[in-house]
């Protein structure tokens, strides 16, 4: 298994696990937790080793935490699609599939027509804040066109399976519902489900998904 990064000027940088001939999908990490998570770096290599090539990069305030070690807030949604373009005009759109954890997820739903992706992969999307309705966060799902896969935990906060099965969204878009699963995937002990078990079968939902992409 290689590791080796990618960068051009003013773009983020890529961190690669995996084959460089391998099918390609890049995760961007949620608001709290940079690439360097363990959810993150778990993630990617079980993908790695899932024959992808799987690409993790920080957006530019978590950059400046790891830098500084000071906390921030996320940028700006501006910012953050920007930076998701750059990141696809660094590896190039085309055999490539975008995602990442909740909010890296949604900013990379926000831009996938537009940079005519080969798929989209989001991890525990926020569907809504924590006991607040949608609003417009979810307004250009029912219009994706973009073929996506939706790992969510079936009792997610930010969109559990009761509220999401009401919402209206795009045939482009699968859900695979992760057993009794939070945000994070992680079920409760009474469920007979691991947290391991989970993640296990949103990798394996992820590989085939983007092995099927670039087919």
């Amino acid at each position: 298994m290689t590791q080796h990064t990618d960068r051009s000027p003013e773009s983020p940088i890529i961190h690669w696990k995996g084959g460089k001939n391998d099918p390609a999908i890049v995760l961007a990490h949620g608001a709290g937790a940079g690439r360097a998570s363990t959810f993150m770096q778990s993630f990617a290599e079980g993908l790695a080793a899932r024959g992808l090539r799987a690409g993790l990069f920080n957006f530019p305030y978590m950059a400046e935490m790891e830098r500084t070690g000071r906390r921030r807030p996320p940028n700006s949604m501006p910012v953050l699609t920007d930076c998701w373009r750059a990141v696809i005009a660094q590896t190039g759109p085309d055999r490539l599939v975008i995602g990442g954890k909740s909010m890296g997820g949604r900013m990379a739903s926000l831009v996938a027509d537009e940079c005519g992706v080969n798929g989209l992969v989001c991890l525990g999307f926020p569907f809504h804040a924590p006991g607040r309705p949608p609003g417009g966060r979810i307004d250009h799902m029912a219009d994706l066109a973009t073929p996506t896969l939706i790992c969510q935990g079936e009792r997610d906060p930010l969109g559990n399976k009761a509220e999401v099965e009401g919402y209206t969204l795009a045939h482009a878009i699968r859900l695979l519902w992760l057993p009794d699963g939070d945000h994070g995937f992680k079920p409760r002990r009474k469920s007979g489900v691991t947290e391991r078990q989970n993640l296990e079968s949103a990798m394996d939902a992820v590989a085939a998904f983007v092995h099927g992409q670039a087919a």
